[in-house]
């Protein structure tokens, strides 16, 4: 049975912890340890002490959630200060280096309709972005792993990624074909 402070919304517990409830900030930790913990791993490739990440990140949300307005959802910006600090770390080991210049955002196309397809397509992107996504570039990988495994929404996407919504759709476009000749010169056959 849940208790009163399990049924709360992320927002309700953080207005909690914004007027000195600390001891509430461990339900926060519980709802998205087990999420972001499985973001790292995706957006991460394994690679890096996973664990510290999220350390550091739970460090930095109770620090700053003063900031955070409770009008709006919780969860686009726990999954920012995530976004950042892997960021960080992709950059500290100065593996995959984040390019400057980003066309995708300067020249966006137009967006696809938000939808995943069929169930059996969507099964089948899951398989794929288990054997091949530690090949993909984290601009690409990061909005598959944010929309089709954290399943979060192209504005949700857009506002942790800072990002134009159009370029959210783009990259997810772009990331599911590059998946595909990656997988396909793997032999998996998709």
């Amino acid at each position: 049975m849940k208790t009163e402070n399990q049924q709360k919304t992320d927002e309700e517990i953080a207005r909690s912890v914004q007027k000195g409830n600390a001891d509430l900030f461990a339900v926060l930790i519980g709802r998205y340890e087990p999420k972001l913990a499985r973001y790292a791993r995706k957006f991460m490739s394994g690679n890096e002490d996973i664990e510290d990440l999220l350390q550091e990140i739970f460090v930095k949300v109770y620090r700053n959630i003063q900031g955070f307005d409770t009008t709006r959802r919780f969860s686009p910006w726990i999954y920012r200060i995530a976004h950042n600090e892997f960021v960080n770390a992709i950059r500290k080991k100065g593996k995959d280096p984040l390019p400057f210049f980003d066309a995708d955002t300067i020249f966006p196309h137009p967006v696809a309709k938000e939808n995943p397809g069929t169930d059996s397509e969507k099964k089948e992107l899951a398989v794929m972005l288990e054997k091949c996504l530690g090949q993909l570039n984290p601009k690409y990988r990061e909005p598959l792993v944010l929309y089709y495994i954290q399943e979060l929404s192209y504005q949700e996407i857009s506002d942790i990624m800072e990002i134009p919504l159009t370029t959210v759709g783009v990259r997810i476009m772009r990331a599911k074909e590059m998946l595909k000749s990656i997988c396909q010169n793997v032999n998996l056959n998709f």
